[in-house]
């Protein structure tokens, strides 16, 4: 294919410089007129290879819009080929320079919007298979929550992100809500979108397809990412459900947080500060940087400490992660107030994670005291 096309450029390139040579447009001059030839097929075949680059809805709009500009340009040249005024000479210099300002308008601005043709409209007769959009499109939660915002400037999410102005009515609900608490969630939803637009790596994009039909906002998220077959970036637990339910694609924001925490294995050692106690009976809960909650057993009188505990279980939940652990050894020995010691199986059960080492090590502590 490469050769074939190669001999196509040198046949168009021979023709020219021989009908120039042929012809002598240039005063004339055979070998001028011919290297003249060859230089125009120099330039055509250099803007053929740009124009390949270029998607089929490109090429539509940039020849749609050089054709209206010429037929514009045609239509005002006729005005004034009709002034009398004006020499001859002005005239065709002023048409043919008005038909290529037009022509090159119109291209250039129908190749700039020739994204926004719907192929699909033309019943199936254009068909662009080798570009597929990668459309994304804003939930009011993932907006308010602010987290997108941070992902897009690492350079992690591509593509075009979606907003449709239905999402950006309910925003706006919110911030001129008359509850505190609501309309400082859709001011920061406001600001977030604001920011994402001074974002210049990112493409954004505000549609106004709304379905009026379907009243709730989750309902509608789901028809348009069917109608423009994109994906939903949510952090609401429902509508994930929901959209994969429906055959619509979804981006949770709270899995690719759960999903980058770091891991945690049963066994090993970590220092947590005791911030509250637990559901359970003596035990203390602790947070790690990232949110993760970490219930610690026989951690209830170290509130407000710094303690080093052992992992003993991680339950990982849609919701999150949560962390088990017990008190280490040494902790526990400093950590009486008097110097007593109390063995950690006496008042509570062991539980099925633990290691035989780590169960053997609390029977050798209680068979010494």
């Amino acid at each position: 294919m490469i050769s074939d096309v190669a001999l196509i450029r040198i046949l168009f390139t021979a023709i020219l410089v021989l009908a120039g040579y042929k012809l002598r447009p240039i005063n004339g001059h055979a070998f001028l007129s011919a290297a003249a030839g060859a230089a125009v097929a120099g330039c055509i075949i250099l803007f053929e290879l740009r124009i390949r680059r270029a998607t089929l809805k490109t090429l539509i709009g940039a020849a749609v819009g050089s054709i209206l500009g010429i037929v514009g340009a045609y239509l005002i040249a006729e005005l004034i080929m009709r002034q009398e005024s004006i020499s001859d000479e002005m005239r065709t210099f002023l048409t043919l320079g008005l038909v290529f300002f037009m022509a090159y308008v119109g291209m250039m601005v129908g190749g700039a919007k020739g994204d926004h043709i719907e192929l699909s409209a033309l019943g199936g007769i254009f068909s662009d298979k080798t570009t597929k959009r990668d459309l994304k499109i804003l939930d009011t939660s993932v907006i308010i929550d602010g987290r997108i915002a941070d992902v897009a400037e690492t350079g992690f999410l591509g593509g075009t992100l979606v907003i449709p102005q239905f999402i950006l009515r309910e925003l706006q609900q919110v911030a001129d809500s008359p509850d505190s608490s609501k309309r400082q969630r859709g001011r920061r939803g406001l600001d977030m979108l604001n920011r994402l637009q001074n974002n210049n790596s990112l493409d954004i994009q505000i549609v106004e397809t709304d379905f009026p039909a379907v009243r709730e906002v989750d309902l509608k998220l789901i028809e348009l990412g069917k109608q423009l077959d994109a994906v939903i970036v949510t952090n609401d637990f429902n509508l994930n459900k929901v959209s994969q339910l429906r055959g619509v694609n979804v981006l949770n924001i709270n899995e690719l947080a759960n999903s980058l925490k770091p891991v945690v294995l049963p066994g090993e050692a970590m220092r947590v500060f005791i911030l509250k106690e637990g559901k359970e009976h003596n035990q203390g809960v602790a947070y790690l940087d990232d949110g993760t909650m970490v219930v610690v057993d026989n951690a209830r009188r170290l509130i407000g400490r710094t303690i080093d505990i052992a992992v003993t279980s991680v339950l990982q939940t849609t919701a999150g992660k949560m962390i088990f652990g017990r008190l280490c050894e040494e902790v526990e020995n400093g950590g009486g107030g008097n110097g007593e010691h109390r063995p950690n199986g006496v008042r509570r059960q062991t539980r099925d994670s633990r290691s035989a080492t780590q169960v053997k090590a609390q029977q050798g502590e209680a068979v010494v005291d």
